[in-house]
């Protein structure tokens, strides 16, 4: 695990930026895995900035979001769907049969078969080749609760009240979140070939210390990143606050050869 720290969210978000457009220049036709909420907004802004003023093109590449709501149509206001278009896909030249978000509609025991086949279409794709993940307050990433099995694939989850009081701010009241979602299961996550993990803020430093310092738990669902063999943390110094090990992390950042450098 590479924690780089630095100053702020949005040099922050800038640097991941680079690191998947890195990607993409080198694979045109690489498979993203996204997220939604407000920790990404600033990378999906550069990612936009870079397509509009450097040519970074997005043609070929190919996504699929954690997470959707389920009970919420693909036009509603509230859905991821309707969230990666405002803010990432309708603002660059991705081929909208290339994009893949769950879909918030299905219901009953088709869910299960749905998970699957949007399993399936991951593999199908040639496997996520990097995932970008926020990290809730408590250490959950994707809707994988805390005490979600560490072996997770994709599946409905029930939100805890916690989690709904964090996304309430995104709807008309807290009663209007629904209580269940589809997510990409934790398994699933780790078969990125890398995973970004985005903090900020000081609301998240418990979570990043507890992910990246603390036991592999599936209390703290983001602690599985510990074995993962290329995960980088992108936090600012906010939500670095907590970590014991910073002047270690700032150390060997700064001293990487120049073929490391993002």
């Amino acid at each position: 695990m590479e924690v780089i720290i630095q100053s702020s969210r949005e040099v922050s978000s800038k640097l991941a930026a680079r690191n998947i457009a890195n990607l993409i220049r080198r694979k045109p036709d690489a498979v993203l895995g996204l997220a939604t909420g407000s920790t990404p907004l600033p990378l999906y802004a550069e990612l936009i900035r870079l397509h509009r003023e450097e040519g970074l093109d997005f043609g070929k590449v190919t996504t699929f979001n954690l997470d959707e709501y389920l009970g919420l149509a693909p036009s509603h206001p509230c859905s991821y769907n309707h969230f990666m278009w405002t803010h990432l896909f309708g603002h660059i030249n991705v081929n909208p049969s290339r994009v893949f978000v769950p879909s918030g509609l299905v219901e009953g025991t088709a869910i299960e078969k749905y998970c699957e086949r949007y399993e399936e279409e991951m593999r199908r794709a040639g496997g996520i080749d990097l995932q970008v993940l926020g990290v809730g307050g408590d250490g959950h990433i994707g809707f994988n609760e805390p005490g979600s099995s560490l072996a997770s694939r994709t599946r409905i989850k029930t939100l805890t009240a916690r989690t709904r009081a964090d996304n309430a701010q995104y709807f008309v009241n807290a009663d209007a979140v629904p209580h269940h979602v589809i997510t990409m299961g934790v398994g699933t996550i780790l078969e990125a070939r890398e995973v970004n993990l985005l903090a900020f803020g000081e609301g998240k430093a418990a979570a990043v210390a507890a992910a990246v310092e603390g036991p592999v738990t599936a209390s703290v669902p983001a602690s599985i990143l510990q074995m993962h063999p290329r995960t980088k943390v992108f936090a600012d110094e906010a939500a670095a606050t907590k970590l014991v090990r910073t002047e270690y992390y700032h150390w060997v950042y700064d001293n990487k050869p120049d073929w490391q450098r993002i």
